[in-house]
């Protein structure tokens, strides 16, 4: 027992093994226990490979894992070590002349010394060799972690000794492979997905960061970086390209215009629509560079080669703008002109150009800020005077408790570019008038309390500004903003801003009178394809038309509710003009491919099925010609409205409803796609730009091809699916050749 114990002492110095706490009897490694042989860990009867070790307490800080010693009691036996290091999945041990032994690697065969009688050699370099790419079978390599011989405390600025913790530093995923294109393509997302300038691979920092993750990746230049980008894009052009191939209906485009700090300008087009599972999809198509964003022949020269290039020149349907100019009825009809030339427009055009109703919302509540900046700028001046100090604030705070003002509204600054943020400002400050003219009257140094006439401005403008602020927020809730949605919003507020021009109080009276003026010119515009967007809607139909123009337009309001009516007739004949895919219903049914939309209704008997009713089916036959049957239209506005339930589905619901309506469910498919707004859904109306972006200095340096790439792939790479799994971080087996 003596010899024994005299061995042991000599492998645990040969191994480092600490001598704190950790009790061995005989040759057994006791449960719970560390042994350091070389450079490797062990812990109990498992080393859990990658960062999981399964006994002690696991403590993760940084990219290191901390492994706590425990001590249990010494228990008995004489049972031999055995040895754990994952390098032993891939070396053998033979025994040589002499007592000593080599390891063998199960690889290449090639051997390396082990022990040479009671002196063992340790595992590093038998890690090396697997890890670092030394073994000609094992090539592309991730290095493998190997555990520090201690550690100090306080940042390195003691030697403070740590007996009872061992660091096992961890760096990754250990043997993975290592590919260069894989690695340059998922850096080339990267920039395109978080707007990181191309020229990141250059700068110093960002390749010592690349260094200590892989040295092996090889840092590129510029020039390269930008093909892997434009890679990328090809890549996700071609996915997106399948995906239209199988689009059922017409696409609609939103037309956005860009400037730079150059006379150049760019066109973005982004393409709405429905697929066949009734989904709405909303994709940028194209980042143009042109030489005059605002002019109707660049303009309409952009859509051509946009269509065109999208393999979809006879599917455009409508376009949303979001121009706001005093010609904006000649510069839509030259468009018009233009594009029908080339292009099949529905309705003759009716309905082709569209304008976005966010950009209106923003255009208006701007007029009614702008008219009374003044008070805006005093109340502003006021909100500043009080934040500056904590004694202000507790005054004004004091105040407002002495008047027993009610209000819970915090004041707070507005953000100047969104208006809503204004809105709420002065809707807070309106509540704390009467505590601004106090603080005025004693305090000396503030001298910009809004005067009684001020404050009936500010209370004028936030009246109106509230139906502009809820409606916002309205559709902004809809998980799905279908065309549909819009006719509710319109309707009421062009109803109470024409109401508003007759308050009483000429100062109410005045601030309608210049929305309603703006917002009018909106509704003339719109009106129409907002209502037959609403008709499609089988909870209000037609109804809700008449309802709310007999609202806005009283003794006339049939005349208006005829041009509707004629209209959404006159497109349906349209659509039945068309062919009619086959749906697994007809093709059951033997139908042709191009029958009238009320086929549903009249189709003739079905050859007899051998139930000895032919006669019947010659009986239904001479009925269903004798009688005239109602269009899919007709039938569809004819029956009773479906329940407005809050959870209603009107996507769902023409999914249903396809193979009843087939015809008609394509008219619906292409309205309400269309895009009655510019923002997409998620996004934030109260921060659309009312006029033309501004593309930045780093972007228009950039060659049109590549701004044109990285914004489209951008918006692409959202809608990708995720990224496969990374493999596992356990040490992987490499096969014997």
């Amino acid at each position: 027992m003596a010899e024994e114990t005299a061995n042991d002492a000599q492998v645990a110095q040969d191994n480092e093994i600490a001598p704190s706490n950790e009790a061995i009897q005989g040759d057994e490694l006791v449960q719970g226990e560390e042994l350091a042989q070389g450079d490797e860990l062990v812990q109990g009867e498992e080393l859990a490979h990658g960062e999981e070790l399964s006994q002690g307490d696991d403590l993760v800080q940084g990219n290191e894992l901390v492994v706590s010693e425990v001590t249990t009691p010494p228990t008995t036996g004489t049972r031999r070590r055995r040895k754990k290091s994952l390098v032993w999945e891939h070396f053998t041990i033979e025994a040589v002349a002499g007592g000593a032994t080599r390891a063998c690697c199960k690889l290449c065969k090639q051997t390396f010394a082990y022990s040479s009688g009671s002196k063992i050699a340790g595992t590093s370099h038998l890690k090396r060799h697997i890890t670092l790419g030394s073994c000609p079978k094992i090539k592309n390599q991730e290095r493998l972690a190997l555990p520090s011989t201690g550690g100090t405390d306080n940042d390195g600025e003691g030697t403070i000794e740590r007996p009872t913790k061992r660091r096992y530093r961890y760096t990754g995923y250990a043997n993975a492979a290592f590919d260069q294109d894989c690695s340059c393509s998922y850096l080339a997302k990267m920039i395109i997905q978080h707007d990181y300038p191309l020229h990141i691979v250059q700068q110093p920092a960002f390749s010592i960061f690349i260094e200590s993750l892989q040295p092996r990746f090889k840092i590129v230049d510029v020039d390269t970086m930008e093909g892997e980008v434009y890679a990328v894009y090809l890549k996700e052009k071609e996915n997106l390209l399948q995906s239209f191939s199988t689009m059922p209906g017409r696409i609609s485009l939103t037309i956005g215009l860009w400037t730079t700090s150059q006379t150049l300008g760019y066109v973005s087009l982004a393409g709405q629509f429905i697929d066949s599972e009734w989904k709405v999809h909303r994709r940028m198509l194209n980042f143009m560079m042109v030489s005059s964003p605002h002019s109707e022949n660049a303009l309409s020269e952009a859509i051509s080669l946009s269509l065109s290039d999208w393999n979809m020149k006879d599917k455009l349907f409508t376009i949303t703008l979001d121009n706001e100019c005093s010609s904006h009825d000649i510069y839509s009809a030259n468009l018009r002109d233009h594009l029908s030339n080339k292009n099949n427009l529905m309705l003759k055009g009716q309905l082709f150009v569209v304008r976005c109703y966010a950009h209106i919302l923003n255009a208006v509540a701007q007029d009614v800020i702008a008219s009374i900046h003044g008070v805006v700028y005093s109340i502003r001046e006021s909100i500043k005077f009080i934040k500056a100090s904590s004694a202000r604030e507790e005054k004004f705070a004091e105040i407002a408790l002495q008047l027993e003002i009610p209000s819970t509204k915090t004041l707070c600054l507005d953000v100047t570019t969104q208006w809503n943020t204004t809105y709420l400002m002065l809707l807070a400050a309106l509540d704390y008038k009467q505590t601004f003219t106090t603080l005025e009257t004693c305090d000396d140094n503030y001298n910009e309390a809004p005067s009684a006439e001020d404050w009936k401005k500010v209370e004028a403008a936030c009246n109106y500004l509230k139906l502009l602020y809820d409606s916002a927020h309205s559709i902004m809730a809809a998980a799905n903003p279908t065309a549909n949605i819009f006719f509710h919003e319109a309707w009421k507020l062009q109803l109470e801003l024409a109401n508003g021009t007759g308050h009483e109080d000429p100062t109410f009276s005045s601030i309608a009178k210049d929305m309603h003026e703006r917002f009018d010119k909106y509704w003339k515009d719109c009106s129409l394809v907002l209502a037959i967007a609403v008709v499609m809607d089988p909870r209000f139909k037609m109804k809700l038309v008449e309802f709310s123009y007999s609202k806005i337009y009283g003794a006339e309001a049939a005349k208006y509710v005829k041009v509707v009516n004629d209209a959404v007739h006159e497109l349906y004949k349209e659509y039945v003009a068309q062919p009619l895919p086959l749906t697994p219903a007809y093709v059951e049914q033997g139908e042709g491919n191009n029958g009238p939309a009320n086929a549903n209704n009249s189709q003739g008997p079905s050859a007899s099925t051998g139930d000895g009713l032919l006669d019947f089916d010659i009986y239904l036959s001479e009925i269903q010609s004798s009688q005239p049957s109602k269009s899919e239209l007709e039938q569809y506005l004819d029956e009773s409205l479906t329940p407005r339930i809050q959870e209603f589905d009107i996507l769902n619901w023409w999914k249903l409803n396809t193979v009843k309506f087939p015809t008609l469910s394509k008219m619906a498919r292409d309205i309400l796609a269309i895009p009655m707004s510019m923002v997409s859904s998620g996004s934030s109306i109260f921060s659309a730009g009312t006029g033309s972006h501004m593309l930045d200095d780093y972007r228009s340096s950039l060659r049109p091809e590549i701004v044109e790439a990285l914004v489209c792939a951008k918006d692409w790479l959202q809608y990708s699916p995720p990224a496969t799994e990374a493999p596992s971080s356990s040490l992987v087996k490499a096969e014997g050749s």
